[in-house]
């Protein structure tokens, strides 16, 4: 069927989803986004990722051009609309300042402009879940404002592109020798029984995968430890894995061509990985 989109409120088929070529996002990157994942056709964790959304407009003075509550119902709805319902699907709800003259300062009477894109998803790699996948360390030389959820991610696409082409899967930043966070990911590193991941801040997107991981563990008895992680200690782990919407839970064995652990998805990453299979499992049965 023809994928259809809702654009400012209205659905309207793909082709004719058209903004204008002077929206601030696309001249300014003036804008934020949430991806959802549904499972059968349900949301996981709704109303956390309209609370970031609603935390990332205020960082940037972004008016929100609707209420969170109708954005979630325009999410479910697009789902539904794209012969969804019922299947596993990832929702792309973008919001930018809209359209105006090009000029640095914002807009006095802004007209924000929403999007909302609806598509199948599966869910990660069976073979990257079960075996693990690659990662280097890249540079992090991003701005102060990470925890913003900012279309803005010019250094985040260079740095996977990095990563892609030293044949890894994900590019583990570095800001002064410590680990903060994937390209496009959340990090955890275990060492001694412990899970550690960075402190929430203007360093890190704090994922809404994250927090739910970080729950399970404490649930599970699995200490958490919310510190950077340094480099050394980063090649000495026990296990590493990263977090995220669509990643969801995925082990990392091999950093810079170094072995993490034995080579292999270790026992706490197996866990979370079950748990996590389980809490999303709940959603799309209920």
């Amino acid at each position: 069927m023809a994928q259809i989109v809702c654009l400012n409120g209205r659905f309207v088929p793909y082709e004719e989803a058209l903004v204008s070529v002077e929206d601030r996002g696309f001249v300014f990157a003036d804008g934020i986004y949430e991806v959802i994942k549904f499972y059968g056709g349900r949301p996981f964790h709704m109303e956390a990722h309209m609370e970031r959304l609603a935390k990332s407009a205020a960082e940037i003075r972004l008016p929100l051009p609707v209420a969170t509550d109708e954005l979630a119902r325009a999410c479910e709805e697009a789902v539904d609309r794209n012969g969804l319902a019922g299947r596993n699907a990832a929702v792309y709800l973008q919001v930018t300042r809209g359209p105006a003259p090009r000029a640095h300062a914002f807009p006095a009477a802004p007209h924000p402009t929403w999007f909302i894109l609806a598509r199948p998803e599966n869910g990660p790699d069976r073979k990257n879940r079960e075996h693990g996948v690659r990662a280097i360390t890249v540079e992090d030389r991003r701005w102060h404002l990470c925890h913003v959820k900012s279309i803005g991610l010019l250094l985040n696409t260079l740095a996977k592109q990095q990563a892609m082409e030293a044949g890894a899967y994900e590019g583990l930043f570095i800001r002064d020798g410590i680990l903060t966070e994937g390209t496009a990911s959340n990090a955890f590193v275990v060492r001694d029984g412990r899970l550690w991941t960075h402190p929430e801040g203007p360093h890190i997107l704090s994922g809404v995968t994250r927090q739910v991981l970080m729950e399970l563990a404490s649930g599970a008895g699995i200490p958490v430890e919310i510190a950077g992680v340094p480099l050394a200690d980063l090649y000495e782990a026990d296990e590493v894995f990263v977090s995220g919407t669509l990643s969801e839970v995925t082990p990392i064995v091999e950093i810079d061509g170094r072995p993490v652990g034995d080579g292999r998805p270790g026992p706490i990453t197996r866990r979370l990985q079950e748990a996590f299979a389980a809490a999303t499992g709940a959603v799309a049965r209920a």
